[in-house]
């Protein structure tokens, strides 16, 4: 089960961001409703229960074949054509086509609007957190074409090349190695064994659609809306499963005492509110519309 949280205000969802998070690299979602409450934690494309029918195989095809014909109708339409399956699956689901994506960001802020601004007055939402560490996409490609990455230092020639014995931190204290410490001895301490994150070559992620693990993707040239909303996409492996409760926090707004109409009149203080996040024609008529009728007493 996840670990959770509960707040009632902007200052105790800051609070929680500040002092109970220790991610180094966090992405965070906000929903209107709790997963618990009948949206779970998965792309949009594993809401359609008909699909899980579909053999591995099968459903790779269908996949494909959707994008293959969105892609088909994509020239003319965009100033700035996709370069592979990435950046055309990334404006698909940008313009509501189901896929194996789902929307993040690195802005908690962010999370916190998209939490409290169409919530409903009688239900709880919640911002959730990544904790699991997921490569990204760029990191992976750029590590393939590191030519670099596999030279040793050469190291100061003025003093000489070190030894062993010259890289033991531990030669000065005298330590008889004879007697094991006791974690060794006794078996207390099993660390994991350490894992390459770029285990992963560019062979390995050249189509969402061939993945083995969940992939951070940071789109480009999408939207100025994706920009605004320090927006990425996570990209799963099993799109027709939901995201396992030990790899996310979850913060939940309770609903009570106007809660949620208090954290969007903070966040529009803040600048982070509808003109900003959708900084289109949409946006703003969304944010004359909140400040002009919704918050009329």
């Amino acid at each position: 089960m996840s670990a959770e949280f509960r707040i009632s205000s902007f200052e105790e969802f800051l609070s929680v961001i500040k002092d109970e998070l220790t991610l180094k690299r966090p992405y965070y979602r906000g929903q209107s409703k709790r997963n618990i409450d009948g949206y779970p934690l998965m792309p949009s494309i594993g809401r359609f229960k008909h699909l899980k029918n579909k053999a591995l195989s099968e459903f790779y095809d269908f996949e494909c074949g959707i994008l293959d014909t969105f892609a088909n109708h994509v020239v003319g339409q965009v100033n700035h054509l996709p370069r592979n399956d990435w950046e055309y699956l990334a404006l698909a689901q940008h313009h509501g086509l189901p896929s194996r994506f789902m929307d993040w960001t690195t802005n908690p802020l962010v999370a916190l609007y998209f939490a409290s601004r169409n919530a409903k007055p009688d239900t709880d939402s919640a911002i959730y957190v990544l904790t699991k560490e997921v490569v990204k996409y760029n990191e992976i490609i750029r590590n393939g074409e590191n030519k670099h990455k596999d030279i040793e230092p050469v190291g100061d020639l003025t003093t000489g090349l070190k030894t062993e014995e010259d890289d033991d931190p531990y030669k000065d204290f005298e330590l008889d190695e004879s007697v094991e410490t006791a974690h060794e001895a006794e078996g207390e301490f099993n660390p994991l064994p350490s894992t390459n994150k770029f285990n992963l070559l560019k062979e390995d992620v050249k189509s969402p659609f061939d993945i083995s693990q969940n992939i951070i993707y940071d789109p480009a040239h999408v939207s100025p809306r994706i920009r605004a909303q320090d927006g990425v996409f996570l990209a799963c492996h099993h799109p027709l499963d939901p995201i396992d409760d030990n790899d996310y926090i979850e913060i939940i707004i309770k609903h009570e005492k106007n809660n949620h109409k208090k954290i969007c009149k903070q966040l529009e203080q803040y600048g982070v509110f509808d003109k900003q996040l959708f900084p289109d024609l949409d946006g703003m008529a969304k944010w004359l519309k909140y400040k002009e009728f919704e918050t009329v007493v």
